[in-house]
């Protein structure tokens, strides 16, 4: 019995309706032959199954040509908005890759003056070779198609001889793994400017509609490189309209800017302003940067030259300098940047900002001499006349803006010779000297008589230091003055620093300052100056002993205070209220070595000289009498004598280090006094 076919009379317009496969308009023909259809059904079917397929091809040639028009469509908006030509590009490559359904595109540009074409965009490349190909004309599918203006395409690109096969555009081929290959030419008028490819790797044919909306793709990337020369043809010129304008503007403002700088200048000097204040102004009317550098910080070539010139002079590529002097002296120099070019009027305007700068230079100079004699006159009363009255004291300290009830350090600093291996240029010129040294001032021009009859400082030096110890008091609220042959400074002690420490940051200070080395001892905290004013003049003694042990130990140039010498400090603090007065010390040295002191007092000899050269050269006899210049019979005759008074053990480690102490110790009383 057979069951009622309730099958559609035409299955295929169901198909048509759901966009079936290819595939799937064969089946109804195979059902009905497996049902055996009769012969004019089948026959039916496979007409309606042929004109289904036809109209199937049709609407997918439809679709396929809508998409390829909205692609268009959408790289024409892209041109009518274009900003940013990368972009575009890069858009038209991708449009063409995805509806040729290729695994890449790309895009070339011929490049005149080289006289090659060159990878400008890529879609789906993965090889860094390959992105970077340059193709020389008629070289490969690509310099053909440049050469020829007339579009190529490929099945099987190594496999074809139409083209020049090259070792450089195969290998970058080869690397992307390339086989198919569509290439057509960026006309411009008649031209060829570029060219635009899509690409498989596997052996594809491309169809003409193919090849054609690729060409649609290149005539739009021609149209998007031509706009955007022009766009930038058109920005170039209206730049240099803009720029001959701006010219023009600048000409007619530079005028009012000179003027303007003018009263501005003239305004500063009569209500007092600094520098600083002269740069800040001069920087705005000329738009730029505007710095005052001292004479050692500004740059000495350019300096020089403008010195020379009379005028601002460029310095590099954007910086101009005007030299700040007054009477042949190098006082400064104005530095003007990020200005590759200056306006003779603005470089006349910097100019006269120098002129100015310097007038306000000499005149902050003398005020500042005032000022440093007034803190050196206070200094100098704490010192020499610790009975005054403490409310003058702090009046005084007040107008200097000091506190003299808060705690202070007393330091001595005196400047070292260079190339002298730290020889003081201060008025101690033995460490005796330092200690007992009385001549003092509070000015840079004082000099010293000391006991050892060493030669005063060299003035230059002098001056240096002075000048630095007066500006370091000045910024940090405290004293300084001119004393026996180097200076003298009080300097409040912040919270939680130490007069060490504060030494130490001083003597690097002064010495940057001076450009020389500078050492500098430091007193214990002196709690408050303005009530014990006695007590300035005790730490200046203990300040001036720490300076002298510092030379003695060999350490010139650097800074320190009693505490940091351990047990020297003993020594070194001297008789100060509280403190040890020394007898420790000398006890020490007679018990250990005295002996052999005495007996050099007694006979004339050089034992302890002796010892201190026998211990400097490693207990060697040999090298002591290189050092001593002597016989080493003479040496071992003198070690002999040492034997005889120090005992059979003087050599031993313990007994050894003890005489070295010793010895180091009565070098060192020596030095500093009793």
């Amino acid at each position: 019995m057979t069951m009622p076919d309730d099958r559609p009379e035409n299955p295929y317009l169901e198909l048509l309706a759901r966009g079936a496969s290819a595939e799937a308009y064969e089946r109804p023909v195979l059902r009905a032959r497996a049902d055996k259809a009769p012969a004019d059904r089948l026959a039916a079917l496979e007409a309606a199954k042929l004109l289904a397929l036809r109209v199937r091809g049709e609407l997918e040639g439809r679709r396929r040509r809508e998409a390829e028009l909205s692609a268009l469509f959408e790289t024409a908006h892209d041109l009518a908005g274009l900003r940013d030509l990368d972009a575009v590009l890069q858009a038209i490559v991708q449009r063409a890759r995805s509806l040729l359904g290729t695994e890449v595109a790309y895009l070339t540009l011929n490049d005149p003056t080289a006289g090659d074409t060159y990878m400008r965009v890529t879609d789906g490349s993965v090889s860094a070779r390959f992105q970077q190909l340059r193709l020389g004309m008629g070289e490969g599918l690509g310099g053909l198609v440049a050469q020829t203006a007339r579009p190529y395409v490929t099945e099987s690109y190594f496999h074809d001889p139409r083209f020049q096969h090259t070792h450089a555009i195969d290998a970058g081929v080869r690397d992307e793994g390339l086989v198919a290959i569509l290439g057509v030419p960026l006309l411009l008028g008649s031209g060829v400017i570029g060219v635009l490819f899509a690409a498989d790797r596997r052996a594809r044919v491309f169809e003409r509609e193919q090849i054609a909306l690729v060409g649609s793709f290149a005539a739009h990337a021609a149209v998007a490189i031509d706009t955007a020369h022009l766009l930038a043809e058109t920005r170039t010129a209206l730049a240099e309209l803009e720029a001959a304008n701006e010219i023009i503007r600048d000409r007619s403002q530079v005028i009012e800017r000179a003027s303007d700088v003018h009263d501005r200048l003239t305004e500063l000097v009569l209500r007092g302003g600094g520098v600083h204040d002269v740069a800040d102004a001069v920087a705005e009317v000329l738009s730029g940067s505007v710095e005052f550098l001292e004479a050692d910080e500004a740059p000495a070539a350019a300096v020089d030259r403008s010195r020379a010139d009379g005028h601002a002079v460029r310095d590099g590529e954007e910086d101009w300098v005007a030299a700040v002097s007054a009477g042949g002296e190098l006082l400064g120099a104005l530095v003007l940047r990020g200005h590759p070019r200056l306006d003779p009027v603005d470089q006349r305007t910097l100019e006269r900002a120098a002129m100015v700068t310097s007038l306000l230079q000499l005149a902050r100079r003398s005020a500042g001499e005032a000022e440093q004699r007034v803190r050196g006159e206070l200094l100098d009363d704490l010192l020499d006349t610790p009975d005054r009255e403490p409310r003058l004291l702090r009046e005084r300290a007040a107008r200097l803006q000091a506190d003299l009830d808060t705690p202070h350090v007393v330091l001595a600093a005196g400047i070292e010779a260079p190339g002298t291996g730290g020889t003081p240029t201060t008025g101690s010129g033995s460490a005796h000297g330092a200690m007992h040294g009385s001549t003092h001032g509070s000015g840079p021009g004082s000099t010293s008589s000391t006991s050892g009859g060493a030669p005063a400082e060299d003035a230059a030096g002098r001056r240096r230091l002075w000048s630095a110890a007066s500006h370091l008091a000045a910024t940090r609220h405290g004293l300084a003055a001119a004393r026996d042959g180097g200076t003298v400074l009080l300097l409040p002690l912040a919270d939680g620093d130490t007069a060490d420490a504060l030494a130490r940051r001083t003597a690097r200070q002064l010495g940057t300052a001076a450009h020389a080395a500078v050492t500098v001892g430091a007193s214990a905290p002196v709690p408050a100056p303005a009530a014990r004013p006695e007590e300035v003049a005790a730490g200046y003694a203990e300040a001036r002993r720490c300076l002298a042990a510092l030379r003695v130990l060999g350490r010139a140039g650097q800074g320190a205070a009693a505490e940091d010498f351990g047990f020297l400090g003993l020594l070194l603090a001297g008789t100060r209220e509280g403190a040890p007065d020394g007898t420790g010390v000398k006890d020490f040295v007679k018990r250990t070595v005295g002996a052999v002191i005495d007996y050099d007092e007694r006979r004339g000899t050089e034992l302890v000289r002796t010892l201190d050269a026998y211990f400097a050269g490693g207990m060697s006899p040999a090298r002591t009498k290189d050092a001593l210049h002597v016989h080493v019979n003479t040496v071992a005759q003198r070690l002999e004598r040492v034997g005889r008074l120090l005992g059979p053990d003087w050599q031993s480690p313990a007994r050894s280090l003890e005489i070295q102490l010793a010895l180091r110790l009565h070098r060192l009383t020596s030095a500093v006094g009793d």
